[in-house]
C-alpha cells in the first residue's frame, strides 16, 4: 500500500489530559510502581545467568523466555479478555506474578537456582505478564475517549519507561550490594499496589442481549476478523520487520556491559540510560507527530535505532555506549508507541483484545525469534559481528517495508459502534439456530453496475471478517438492474452480532454501496434459516 498521507495540521489533545480522568490516573499511576519491578528481575535474572552459565545462547534464552509466553498465549488471553471481566481478569494475572516472583526470590535467597530452573520460573512469571497484556491493551480505550487515546498510550510510554530508568538502576545496586533475590522479592511486592486499585475499580460490563460467545469460538472470531483487516495487516508486518532485528540490543545487553568490563552496576546504568532516552523521547513525540506522518516517524526511528545498535557494537567504553542507549530508548519509544496507537485505532471493542493480541504475537515473535537468532551469531562469531548484523537487518526492514503504511493521522472511526436494524422475523429464533443465509436486493443503473461491484468488495471484506462464512454477488439474467448480494452466517446468533459489530466505519462503507440503489425504497433484506427435516 503506497504512502498517500502527507502530513498536516492536527488538533491533538493535551498530553497530560487523560490525567484528569481519576480511574486512568490512579491505575496509571499504580502501574508506574508495579513497573519498576519488573525491570529489576529482568537486570537479576539477566546477570544472574551470567555466573550461572555465561554461554551467549544461553544469556539471549532469558530474553526468549520473556518473550516466549506471548507468542503461544497471546490469542486465548485475547479472547477470554472479550468474553470475562477484564477487570477479574487483571487481578488474577497480578496475583499470578506476585506468586512467581515471590518463589523466585526465595529460590535465589536459599541458594537453590540454577539456570535452567531460572529460566522456567522466568517463563512462569512471563506467562502471568502475557495473559493480562492483551486484557490491559484493550482497557485504555475503555478509560479516556477516542481523542485522548494517543495521549494515553504515550502517557502509558512515559510511565513505563519512567518505570524503566528507576529500575534497572536499583536493581543493579540492590544486585551489586546483596544478590539478585532481592530485585526478585522487590518486584513480589510491585504487583500488590495494582491489584488494591483494580479491586477498588467497579467497572460496568459491556451491555448486550445476546449470550456471551464460547472461548473457541471467540478465537476463531479474532482469527477471521484479523485475515480480513488490512490496516491491522499491515502494522504486524512493520512490527514484525522491526522486533526481529531491534531485540539483539535487549537480548545481547548483560554481555555489552560485561565486555565493557562492568559488573550489575553497569548493565543498571545501560538500561536506565535506554529508560531516560525513552520518557525523553516521549515528550518529544508529539511535536514529532504533528510534523510526520506515522509512517516518516516509523522510518526515522528505525534507522536511529539501527544506528545506535552499530555504534554499541563498535565502542565499548561507557562514552560510546550510554549515548547509544539513550537514542536506542528514544527510537524504541518512538517505533512502539506508533505501532500501538496504529493497531488500538484500526479495530473496534468487540474484538479488540483478540485483535491486539495477534498483533503482539507478531511482537512476541520478533523477540522471540530474534533473541535466539542473535545468541546463536553471538555464540558463533562475536557480540560485535551480531550487533552490526542486525543493524543491517533492521536498515533493510525499513527499505523492504516501505510501501506497507501504517495510515494516516486522520482515521476512520473503527471503534464506535452502530447498531443496524433488527430482522424481522415470524416467532422466536434459536439462537444455535443454523446456517443463515441473508440477501440483500438492490437495484443498479446498467451505467453503474461496475462502480457498485467494486464499491460492493469493501462491503465483502466487512461481512466476512464479521462473520460471514462466504459471501457473492450476482445480477439477474433476465433483469440486468436486479442485483443480490447473499452471505452465509454459521448461526442466528452469530448474525445478530454481526449487527453489533458495525462501527461508523462500516456504516460508511455500506451507505457508499447503498448510494447505488435506485427507487426510493431500501433495499430488500430477507433472512433464511436451513430447513430441517420435519
Amino acid at each position: 500500500m503506497a504512502d498517500r498521507h502527507a502530513p498536516g495540521p492536527t488538533v491533538a489533545a493535551s498530553p497530560w489530559a487523560p490525567l484528569r480522568r481519576p480511574l486512568f490516573r490512579a491505575l496509571w499511576i499504580a502501574t508506574v510502581i508495579s513497573s519498576v519491578g519488573p525491570w529489576m528481575p529482568e537486570v537479576g535474572a539477566g546477570w544472574l545467568m551470567v555466573p550461572l552459565n555465561p554461554s551467549p545462547v544461553m544469556v539471549s534464552l532469558v530474553q526468549a523466555a520473556t518473550a516466549l509466553p506471548l507468542f503461544f498465549l497471546a490469542l486465548p488471553a485475547g479472547a477470554l479478555a472479550d468474553i470475562v471481566d477484564r477487570r477479574q481478569l487483571l487481578i488474577a494475572t497480578q496475583a499470578w506474578m506476585l506468586g512467581c516472583s515471590l518463589l523466585l526470590g526465595l529460590i535465589t535467597l536459599a541458594g537453590a537456582v540454577d539456570a535452567w530452573m531460572l529460566l522456567v520460573i522466568t517463563f512462569a512469571l512471563s506467562c502471568g505478564a502475557a495473559m493480562m497484556t492483551p486484557a490491559w491493551a484493550a482497557t485504555v480505550p475503555e478509560l479516556v475517549p477516542r481523542e485522548e487515546l494517543q495521549p494515553a498510550v504515550a502517557l502509558n510510554s512515559i510511565g513505563i519507561n519512567v518505570a524503566r530508568a528507576i529500575g534497572p538502576a536499583l536493581a543493579g545496586v540492590l544486585v551489586a550490594a546483596t544478590g539478585p533475590a532481592a530485585a526478585f522479592l522487590l518486584n513480589a511486592v510491585s504487583f500488590i499496589g495494582v491489584i488494591v486499585v483494580l479491586a477498588r475499580w467497579r467497572r460496568v460490563p459491556r451491555a448486550s442481549t445476546l449470550p456471551a460467545e464460547r472461548f473457541f469460538g471467540a478465537m476463531r472470531a479474532g482469527l477471521r476478523y484479523v485475515r480480513a483487516a488490512p490496516r491491522l495487516q499491515a502494522v504486524m508486518v512493520r512490527a514484525l520487520t522491526f522486533f526481529v532485528f531491534a531485540t539483539a540490543t535487549w537480548a545481547l545487553l548483560p554481555l555489552v556491559a560485561r565486555a565493557s568490563g562492568g559488573g550489575a552496576e553497569i548493565y543498571g546504568i545501560l538500561l536506565a540510560s535506554i529508560g531516560a532516552g525513552a520518557v525523553g523521547g516521549a515528550f518529544v513525540l508529539p511535536r514529532l507527530r504533528a510534523a510526520l506522518t506515522r509512517d516518516a516517524l516509523v522510518r526515522a526511528a528505525s534507522t536511529l535505532y539501527a544506528a545506535a545498535m552499530a555504534a554499541a557494537a563498535l565502542g565499548s567504553t561507557l562514552q560510546v555506549l550510554v549515548p547509544a542507549m539513550l537514542v536506542t530508548g528514544a527510537a524504541w519509544i518512538a517505533v512502539l508507541s506508533s505501532l500501538h496507537v496504529s493497531a488500538q485505532t484500526s479495530v473496534p471493542a468487540w474484538v479488540r483484545a483478540r485483535a491486539l493480541s495477534i498483533y503482539l504475537v507478531m511482537f512476541a515473535a520478533g523477540t522471540t525469534g530474534g533473541a535466539v537468532l542473535w545468541g546463536a551469531v553471538a555464540a558463533r562469531s562475536s557480540i560485535s559481528i551480531a550487533l552490526l548484523a542486525a543493524a543491517a537487518g533492521a536498515l533493510l526492514a525499513v527499505l523492504s517495508t516501505w510501501r506497507v503504511s501504517l495510515g494516516g493521522q486522520d482515521e476512520a472511526d473503527h471503534t464506535s459502534p452502530v447498531s443496524w436494524p433488527e430482522p424481522q422475523t415470524h416467532g422466536e429464533i434459536e439462537p444455535d439456530r443454523g446456517p443463515v443465509l441473508i440477501t440483500v436486493e438492490y437495484r443498479i443503473a446498467p451505467e453503474s453496475s461496475a462502480a457498485f461491484a467494486a464499491a460492493m468488495q469493501e462491503l465483502r471484506r466487512i461481512r466476512r471478517r464479521d462473520g460471514a462464512v462466504s459471501w457473492g454477488l450476482f445480477y439477474d439474467a433476465a433483469d440486468p438492474q436486479r442485483f443480490v448480494e447473499s452471505f452465509v452466517v454459521e448461526s442466528w446468533v452469530e448474525h445478530m452480532r454481526q449487527h453489533q459489530r458495525a462501527t461508523l466505519a462500516d456504516g460508511e462503507i455500506s451507505s457508499r454501496a447503498r448510494s447505488f440503489h435506485l427507487g426510493p425504497e431500501p433495499p430488500h433484506v430477507s433472512h433464511l434459516l436451513a430447513a430441517e427435516p420435519g
